[in-house]
């Protein structure tokens, strides 16, 4: 059963007779948007030390990683059925290697000022760096594991701010 529009509970792209449908934002007033999202890459240590020491063949692992996760933020619409395509004002990728866990650590921020929000965007660009890392080293690495792929912290909108708490 769908319920109002002000209880948060229920699911908003489902219309009322419980068919999928993109949302219609149209009324919405625009507001500045940003969502953080990230995932980890777990991986060989050797495997890790290769792309931190810039000696993998296929190339810079991290710059093509974080050029893939910018392009796949722009793509997102294209990717998720039911997403709104945006006019992205920022889209940063950071890969940061974590040799105590031997894995590389993915942070993608978007940003906006729009009538929808850029968690999926942020998601999509943290999982395509992800998957582009495992790409790129799995001729040395098949094992490679990309983990926890989560939604960081998200501001503005209707729903207001979130953050995931602190374990």
């Amino acid at each position: 059963m769908i319920k109002s529009e002000t209880d948060m509970t229920h699911f908003t792209h489902l219309n009322e007779k419980g068919e999928a449908e993109m949302v219609d934002v149209t009324e919405k007033v625009q507001s500045f948007r940003v969502a953080r999202a990230s995932c980890c890459v777990k991986m060989l240590p050797k495997t890790l030390n290769m792309i931190i020491d810039g000696e993998h063949q296929k190339g810079d692992v991290i710059a093509t990683a974080r050029i893939a996760g910018i392009q796949a933020a722009k793509k997102t619409a294209d990717l998720i059925p039911l997403c709104h395509p945006l006019l992205l004002t920022s889209i940063k990728v950071e890969l940061v290697p974590d040799v105590q866990n031997s894995c590389m650590r993915i942070t993608a921020v978007c940003k906006l000022k729009g009538q929808t929000g850029v968690e999926m965007e942020a998601l999509t660009a943290a999982s395509v760096a992800g998957l582009t890392i495992y790409d790129m080293c799995k001729a040395v690495d098949k094992g490679m594991v990309i983990t926890e792929v989560q939604l960081e912290q998200k501001e503005g909108g209707k729903s207001g701010n979130w953050q995931r708490p602190q374990n």
